[in-house]
């Protein structure tokens, strides 16, 4: 009977799938027992309890952990990005490594637009205000809280991959206009969405809401620094759910305390939680939110249902379909 370590988010329903596979699954959702595995610690267990399939989302898997358990023939990562997983040594190891791609996009896009709309209209603290019993005089809400609407805003994004197409088709029913920036796509992709392509300086120019989606690497890492800040109209809303070191975040602070632009809302940072002594914390024209960009039921289902897939296809002896080291299954077959 083939083990299989859960350590993720991760739906009954599918847990149950494994199961009458004919697998043993142990389930322990790491945001439930609150433990994050020492990667040496993990493949002595790997070892002991001879699992074959480990699934992870927070956890890390090192050379290390792989070197200890030799029963194991696939590590599934409940994320896009493969940085919790030393996929060459898995390689060359004939491990299997899959991913999730996509599965939080939709909630991600739908959070940026969460966000954009209370940026601008201010709802949260508006809601906050009314159940704080401060509303005694029924004119002050429109002095307080009167913001800006999308309709006939121009909306530019940073980035223009999955999650960024997706809010894009959903900005068109805004009645907004969309411009873009990467230099990964051709003007014609970007056409058949609706958006044009500029520069990123012009799209920072030119934007009333400038929405960051660009991928954590050493090419974005404080590209939103000063001198971009810098070139954002007064009038202009940052919103940022990529990833927290593309912002400059004392910059930001000091152009929003200076109300050189006129909000932000962020669900990512460099610090995680916020720390106390950030002063965007203290900032009436930001919103903070706990990095909740993928924090719906949905998205743990498409995980769910991508590692299941991927699991019964290699017990079955087939390639699995998110398969992104694919020289491993092919070493496994000589």
């Amino acid at each position: 009977m083939s083990q299989a370590l859960i350590l993720a988010p991760f739906s009954h329903e599918r847990l149950e799938e494994l199961r009458a596979a004919g697998l043993a699954v142990t389930h322990e959702n790491w945001l439930e027992t609150g433990v994050l595995h020492h990667p040496e610690e993990l493949g002595k267990r790997l070892a002991k309890e001879a699992t074959r399939h480990v699934i992870i989302e927070a956890d890390f898997i090192f050379e290390e952990t792989m070197d200890l358990a030799p029963d194991l023939r696939l590590i599934g990562v409940c994320r896009n990005a493969l940085n919790h997983v030393a996929v060459e040594e898995a390689t060359e190891r004939g491990i299997l490594v899959v991913n999730t791609p996509g599965r939080n996009a939709v909630a991600v896009a739908e959070l940026t637009l969460g966000l954009m709309l209370d940026v601008s209209r201010r709802i949260a603290r508006a809601g906050n205000w009314v159940q704080d019993r401060h509303w005694q005089d029924p004119a002050a809400g429109y002095r307080n809280f009167r913001g800006s609407e999308i309709y006939g805003k121009t909306v530019g994004m940073i980035g223009l991959g999955a999650i960024a197409r997706l809010v894009a088709e959903r900005l068109h029913g805004f009645g907004a206009t969309i411009i873009a920036a990467d230099p990964f796509v051709n003007p014609e992709a970007a056409s058949q969405l609706g958006v044009s392509l500029l520069p990123q300086e012009g799209v920072l120019r030119q934007s009333d809401y400038v929405l960051l989606h660009v991928p954590a690497n050493e090419q974005t890492y404080g590209m939103i620094d000063a001198e971009a800040l810098g070139t954002m109209k007064p009038t202009a809303f940052l919103i940022n759910v990529s990833a927290g070191g593309v912002v400059d975040e004392a910059a930001l602070a000091k152009v929003l305390q200076e109300r050189k632009i006129a909000g932000a809302a962020l669900d990512v940072f460099e610090g995680h939680p916020v720390p106390e002594s950030s002063s965007l914390l203290d900032l009436e024209n930001t919103i903070l939110t706990p990095h909740i960009g993928g924090a719906t039921i949905e998205t743990i289902e498409r995980q769910s249902a991508m590692i299941v897939e991927d699991i019964l296809r290699v017990e079955a002896d087939q390639a699995p379909a998110r398969i992104v080291n694919p020289e491993s299954w092919e070493r496994r077959r000589r």
